[in-house]
């Protein structure tokens, strides 16, 4: 690895234990504690820093005064990848999937916010979104600038590192841990964890991103592990997709309320949401048993959830209305 990475979060990030919700979920209440990858300091927090750190030293490295990158539009790495190139005095353009105009809330707010270009692919699969971030870096370098393309989702072998990092820290704060338990997307962030600890030590839960969440999990771990990695033998659950990576699915929806009710703690639609109710799938089944350490890896993804509709009206109607009378 010629290149450094770049400093750009706050690390380490803490470890809080969350009695009340391992109650919930049938745990000892020393048995759960949350990792608290959504309090990494840049533009919102979330665990994109991570792999960007490397990413973006990468691209810094060879000279580049563009960072482009792709996803959803309510895309956290996204979001993350405006906020690094805002701080780091480069421009940014962010190729989505999608259509312009169906909403202004949420990470697409902050996008904005941060100054970044935003340029819509239409209705397209991951080749096609692949594609159209070819054509705007052909474009920019048309135009003289020196575009690097960051990878979907900061994932690869390199954004992976960034999860090593994470891997070690856990093994300070909780050295008894006997899981950990992450949202499953991309596969970067899995992957890290996975090189660090060891391929039993680490269960993810597939969001849908990905028709094949294991086998890129296995590519970007390979060469950062000491041990055989391969697919096969990687823990991973695959019932929380539902309808699909934007859709809000029953279980998610009862895992935020669960969270926000039992340690006034915040997740997302999409990742985290998806993640708790693995976590309490998983100890139900047995997977996660009590009198074992579980780390749950809170990943981020808040702004998200105001750009999510369902996720939103979900929420607004958890509040009751006070009905005394009021003078």
């Amino acid at each position: 690895m010629s290149h450094s990475p770049v400093p750009l979060g706050t690390f380490p990030t803490p470890v809080e234990p969350a009695p009340r919700l391992a109650a919930a979920l049938g745990l000892g209440p020393e048995d759960l504690w949350i990792k608290r990858d959504d309090l990494t300091g840049l533009g919102g927090g979330g665990n994109k820093i991570r792999k960007l750190e490397w990413t973006v030293g990468a691209a810094l490295a060879e000279g580049a005064d563009t960072l482009v990158t792709t996803g959803a539009p309510q895309s956290n790495h996204a979001r993350l990848t405006a906020a690094a190139a805002a701080r780091l005095g480069l421009a940014a353009v962010l190729v989505l999937r999608g259509a312009p105009g169906l909403s202004r809330s949420g990470n697409l707010a902050l996008d904005g916010l941060f100054g970044a270009r935003l340029a819509w692919a239409g209705d397209v699969d991951q080749a096609g979104l692949d594609l159209a971030a070819a054509e705007v870096c052909a474009l920019l370098r048309a135009d003289g600038a020196r575009p690097a393309l960051i990878p979907f989702g900061g994932s690869g072998v390199p954004g992976a590192r960034g999860y090593v990092r994470c891997g070690e820290e856990l093994d300070e704060q909780v050295p008894e841990m006997r899981t950990v338990v992450v949202a499953l997307g991309s596969g970067g962030t899995m992957a890290g964890l996975v090189a660090a600890l060891g391929p039993g030590s680490v269960l993810g839960v597939d969001v849908g991103a990905l028709a094949d969440p294991a086998a890129a999990v296995a590519r970007f771990a390979a060469p950062l592990a000491t041990q055989e990695i391969t697919a096969e033998g990687l823990r991973v659950r695959r019932d929380q997709v539902g309808g699909g990576y934007a859709t809000l699915t029953g279980p998610a929806s009862e895992a935020l309320r669960l969270a926000a009710r039992t340690e006034g703690l915040v997740l997302d639609p999409v990742y985290t949401g998806r993640a708790l109710a693995g976590l309490r799938a998983a100890v139900a089944e047995g997977d996660v048993r009590p009198g074992e350490k579980t780390v749950f890896v809170h990943t981020g993804g808040l702004p998200g959830l105001f750009g999510h509709p369902d996720a939103v009206a979900f929420a607004e109607e958890g509040a009751a209305e006070f009905t005394d009378e009021v003078n």
